[in-house]
């Protein structure tokens, strides 16, 4: 459940598939699935995608729960909004509170998981939180500064993080996760590591970029 807000930025790679597949799920929805029980499967989701990761100590199947986990909270996440906006009982300030304050417990979970997990280093897991909820805490700041929510950034949003992470887990499945020998990374850690890398320069950057606009707005 979303906030109303005067621009909502969502152009991700993936929006022509999935805006039309969100709509005709709204539709088909029956009446006594509510936006909040979406919230509820999207949390459900991600603890199952965690649990999923931590399991794969004791079989690289359980990968494939984790890809179940990302699928059920694409689900939940993206659906909770637009049923409410589909039949109009959004309630904004709850919504918004709401799906934020979900989105950050859910990221905590599936990267606990996945940092116990045999196949990412627990800090370099971490690390790769800590750029997410750089770039959200960028999202929050700018919807108070200039109304401006932007879910996507370079085309790139939380669907398209879902997709890849499911590739991953069928690729690591199939073909294994090998240790690189000069630096003692399995392929997993190397991709997380630069998944985090890419957060925390892109918020680097966009915060002096941003930093010199509002300036010279506010002369």
């Amino acid at each position: 459940m979303t906030r109303r807000l005067e621009v909502r930025v969502n152009d991700i790679l993936l929006g022509p598939l999935e805006r039309p597949a969100l709509r005709w799920l709204a539709s088909h929805m029956p009446a006594w699935v509510s936006p909040d029980m979406m919230t509820v499967l999207g949390l459900a989701g991600a603890l199952v995608a965690g649990v999923g990761y931590a399991l794969t100590h004791l079989n690289p199947g359980f990968l494939w729960l984790a890809s179940l986990g990302f699928a059920l909270n694409w689900l939940g996440d993206s659906l909770d909004g637009t049923l409410a906006r589909f039949r109009h009982m959004e309630r904004p300030r709850y919504g918004y509170f709401l799906d934020h304050t979900v989105d950050a417990f859910s990221l905590l979970v599936i990267s606990l998981g996945l940092g116990v997990s045999p196949h990412v280093r627990f800090d370099l897991a971490a690390l790769a939180l800590i750029g997410y909820l750089l770039m959200a805490s960028m999202t929050y700041i700018r919807v108070h500064v200039d109304r401006r929510f932007r879910i996507s950034y370079g085309r790139i949003g939380p669907t398209e993080m879902r997709v890849v992470a499911v590739l991953v887990n069928t690729a690591i499945f199939f073909l294994g996760d090998p240790v690189l020998p000069w630096w003692q990374l399995t392929v997993f850690d190397l991709l997380v590591a630069l998944v985090a890398a890419a957060e925390i320069v892109a918020f680097c950057v966009l915060s002096l970029i941003l930093a010199r606009r509002y300036s010279d707005l506010d002369r």
